[in-house]
């Protein structure tokens, strides 16, 4: 395979950057926790979506500030090796490959899920294979389709959406058991202890705000719009998150009247507006799936094409370019079949798998900005202190926590594969006799 190398062709604006970034967040993953966590917080899912909203908000802006000074393909990956050293970048990127590369894989098992609840006869593996191939060959084909798709399924969802909160008022309204108050927020026994342990479990639905950051070199004015885009993808995430689950929580401030706490938002949706409104919510789901799947494949094949051009992963296949569709075609194969593992984990066994990589990718870019004012402080004004230094440190008290709540299965996955990734940079390094190999990028005219 001869291997293109080069830069990406710029062609996205802020509002592509933007509604990418909700179709990886997934508006619906709103449903999927609201159960659990209205359990956890005894009632209080807004307040603690609140206090998740500011605490990713700050670490928004430090995505914001890096990526105007470095803006390449690579994320955290690119941020670590540029301010601290190529090692560490190494192993940055190496860890924040399990939330990239895995989760076009939970995105499959989902499907299978849903779609055999749905089509019991038909095999789970059908569905599988059908999400795998359908997103693969949408990326394939260019960055444009996949992006006009995923607008489209996401302005679905918005709708699907606002339709559940239109239905859930009405159901309110007529409800003399039921009103807007503001206890969600609010109550004489919340307890600050439960709103961060609901917040660590909601963090979840943030995972992936960050991921247009590897499109930068195929954004216009990356410096500009990829701040402003990841920014508004986290506020409107976080608003959307807020406003959806004050009115569930309005309606059933208790959820133990559900037999499955896990699957309340489905009950719910029967609950307010039947069995027709509850087959719009499922398909609402199933395209979530479809839109988060397309995303993640996306940015997880710029992240690998970022170290395979780098030459810290094989440079002839993983820094290889289409010259027609300009992507990087190998990358999306081969993330396709690492998805056929949904084939064979649990949702469980899944989801461990990428929290450890989305923590350790947030909290390097808090610190990428910190160590960045460190080296260039003698010539930054006296005021970037609080954008350089107290906003990232904020952001990091709040992951510091969230590393903490991390069940031990996260763990242990996230270090087996940390120590893997350590192995291979001792490799490529010779025993770190010699520097990882570096791209150097320069801006295609």
């Amino acid at each position: 395979m001869e291997s293109s190398r080069g830069t990406l062709k710029r062609s996205l604006g802020v509002v592509p950057i933007v509604f990418l970034g909700l179709a990886y967040m997934s508006p619906f993953a709103v449903f999927d926790t609201f159960g659990v966590v209205s359990n956890e917080t005894h009632g209080h899912v807004p307040a603690s979506y609140i206090l998740i909203t500011i605490a990713i908000l700050f670490t928004a802006l430090s995505y914001g500030k890096m990526v105007k000074i470095f803006p390449e393909a690579g994320s955290a990956y690119t941020y670590t090796k540029k301010t601290m050293n190529p090692q560490l970048g190494f192993l940055v990127g190496w860890s924040a490959l399990l939330d990239y590369l895995f989760l076009p894989m939970i995105n499959a098992l989902l499907a299978g899920i849903y779609l055999s609840a749905s089509f019991p006869s038909v095999p789970a593996w059908v569905w599988i294979l059908g999400l795998i191939l359908t997103i693969t060959i949408m990326n394939i084909s260019g960055v444009k389709i996949a992006v006009n798709a995923n607008m489209l399924f996401v302005l679905f969802q918005l709708l699907v959406a606002i339709l559940f909160v239109v239905l859930t008022i009405r159901t309110i309204n007529g409800d003399v058991n039921s009103g807007f108050t503001l206890n969600p927020f609010y109550s004489e026994d919340i307890k600050l202890s439960l709103l961060f342990s609901g917040a660590s479990i909601l963090a979840l639905s943030f995972l992936g705000f960050d991921a247009v950051t590897t499109l930068a070199e195929e954004t216009i004015s990356p410096e500009k719009n990829i701040p402003k885009g990841i920014f508004l993808i986290a506020l409107i995430g976080g608003i959307f998150f807020i406003i959806v689950t004050y009115f569930m929580q309005s309606l059933y401030p208790d959820v133990s009247v559900f037999t499955d706490i896990e699957g309340a938002s489905p009950e719910i949706a029967k609950h307010i507006g039947g069995i027709l409104f509850q087959s719009i919510f499922t398909s609402g789901a199933l395209v979530s799936v479809l839109a988060s799947g397309l995303a993640s494949q996306m940015s997880a094949s710029r992240l690998m094409y970022a170290m395979g051009r780098d030459g810290v992963l094989p440079r002839k296949w993983f820094g290889y370019l289409d010259k027609k569709t300009q992507t990087p075609i190998f990358n999306l194969i081969f993330i396709g079949l690492l998805s056929l593992s949904a084939l064979f984990l649990d949702l469980v066994v899944a989801t461990s798998l990428i929290n450890f990589g989305a923590f350790t990718a947030f909290s390097f870019v808090n610190l990428s900005v910190i160590m960045y004012y460190v080296k260039n402080k003698q010539r930054m004004k006296r005021t970037s202190f609080i954008g350089y230094v107290i906003f990232p440190i904020i952001g990091l008290v709040f992951l510091f926590y969230l590393w903490f709540s991390l069940d031990q299965l996260a763990i242990l996955f996230g270090l087996s594969w940390f120590t893997i990734g350590f192995g291979v940079l001792l490799w490529i390094t010779k025993g770190f006799k010699v520097m990882p190999p570096e791209y150097q990028f320069v801006e295609n005219n």
